[in-house]
């Protein structure tokens, strides 16, 4: 572990010499903590020296790439942090790195320690430097995914009774991904290392993934403009406008904007005009439709000199005194609260016409003229002709409810001329609602006997006009 420290404080200070003079940008410095992988197998036939050393036992190479990424086999790794280092941008693409590592060896392929060192593990130390070659950077896109490569080289320690070392030529792949751009982002990489010893030296992959932090930035507000040219310093802004902002975007910087978060037109000094009406929105009373100034920017749809907001209708031409709503019928009520908005009517019956006693009587004079057989409730034809008549009379006037009350003679006895009184008044209802499709809401059927005659029982012309149905308004 000491050895390790000693590799960290190197890192920071190798950093600081070689990128002391390196061109500006956008937090040009890094720092990465996060953990490595150490992988001796897919590095391709006898690579280094290393395997020599071995007492025999499983395979400790494969072809190169040979099950790259079979970590539960062969990959040693450190379940910690196990790995720091340090960054600093140089110019466009390229950025200078360094970094140092600990792990612990316990895998040689599919051989393991014991027939190496005879314990269960090594301890592992690598100093790598590298020159990375970042796409995104170099072409100045802005994208969450950055791939990079690199090329270096470094010194890797494996301790065996001591610690040998030895140095190593290393090429590296890796892609960070952006959490926060310029900020914060997720470094997975993979670096292919060569030893150089011919006496103690051992090829190997490793791989690390880590978290990144940017930081350094000579810019305050981070806008690329420097703080000794910015004239908005604190603030982020456009080149063109020397560092201050134009927070909407209008072309206009926000000093010299009235409306400085909408994006607005020059006319308006930056403030906008949404429906492009030549009515600025602050002065629109409908700042989202095209309107007129006789309205304060509101349109008047229909035409009918309500503007919209006030119209109740605004696609239905009507009048000032409804709102706007028309009246087809003229009975004061808009069509759009009348039940009946093509008869005229009433505001107690919802619009619609009002029956009144005279049109009952006049029905009722109608109803009399249904008159059944002794003992029978069936209609007749010219019964069903005069109820045809009546729902006519029924449909003009929608909103009426009326009791259809059943009658007989005094022949038979009482309860059977309750029945038959019940049974007559039903088969008017049921016509009426079968027949005519008049609401079976509208209409009750209710039997009276023999107890209301209207003509004399002791005679056979009296008793024909008490089989008879009236009919009657219900409030």
């Amino acid at each position: 572990m000491k050895t390790f420290k000693s590799i960290f404080i190197f890192t920071l200070l190798f950093a600081g010499i070689f990128g002391a003079n390196a061109q500006d940008r956008q937090n040009p410095w890094s720092i990465e903590i996060g953990t490595n992988a150490v992988d001796y197998y897919p590095v391709g036939g006898e690579s280094g020296t290393m395997a020599m050393n071995t007492r025999p036992g499983g395979q400790i190479h494969g072809s190169f790439i040979n099950e790259y990424f079979n970590a539960g086999d062969h990959y040693n790794i450190m379940p910690s942090v196990s790995r720091v280092g340090v960054g600093r941008h140089l110019f466009s693409g390229l950025s200078l790195n360094v970094a140092g590592a600990i792990n612990k060896i316990e895998k040689l392929g599919d051989n393991n320690t014991l027939n190496w060192t005879n314990s269960d593990s090594s301890e592992f130390y690598s100093f790598d430097t590298r020159l990375n070659f970042s796409f995104l950077d170099a072409f100045e896109k802005d994208f969450w995914l950055d791939p990079y490569v690199g090329l270096g080289a470094g010194r890797t320690w494996v301790k065996y009774g001591y610690a040998k070392g030895y140095n190593t030529l290393n090429a590296n792949v890796g892609f960070k991904f952006w959490v926060m751009k310029d900020l914060l982002a997720i470094d997975v990489a993979s670096t292919y290392k060569s030893g150089l010893d011919d006496q103690y030296s051992q090829d190997y992959f490793q791989h690390h993934m880590g978290l990144v932090f940017q930081f350094g930035a000579k810019d305050t507000d981070g806008d690329g403009v420097s703080d000794s040219r910015d004239e908005c310093p604190s603030v982020p802004g456009l080149k063109e406008f020397n560092g201050c902002p134009d927070t909407d975007g209008d072309g206009i910087e926000d000093a010299k904007d009235n409306c400085p978060e909408v994006p607005g037109i020059a006319e308006f000094n930056g403030c906008p005009d949404t429906d492009g009406d030549g009515i600025e929105d602050a002065k629109d009373a409908c700042p989202k439709r095209a309107g007129s100034a006789e309205f304060d920017g509101c349109p008047d749809t229909d035409g009918d000199g309500v503007a919209d907001p006030q119209d109740g209708c605004p696609r239905a031409a009507g009048v000032k005194a409804l709102g706007g709503c028309p009246d087809r019928d003229g009975d004061g009520i808009a069509d759009k609260d009348d039940e009946c908005p093509d008869d005229a009517g009433t505001a107690v019956k919802g619009g619609c016409p009002e029956m009144t006693m005279e049109i009952v009587a006049e029905l009722n004079e109608s109803a009399r003229l249904v008159l059944f057989l002794r003992g029978k409730s069936d209609l007749s034809i010219d019964a069903k002709a005069t109820l045809d008549d009546i729902a006519s009379m029924l449909k003009k006037y929608a909103t009426t409810y009326l009791e259809i009350s059943g009658h007989t003679c005094n022949i038979d006895t009482e309860s059977f001329n309750q029945e038959l009184s019940e049974s007559r008044a039903n088969a008017v209802r049921n016509y009426l609602i079968e027949g005519q499709g008049i609401s079976p809401g509208r209409l009750s059927a209710k039997g009276y006997g023999e107890t209301q005659p209207i003509a004399d029982n002791a005679i056979e012309a009296g008793r024909v006009k008490n089989r008879r149905v009236e009919l009657m308004i219900e409030e």
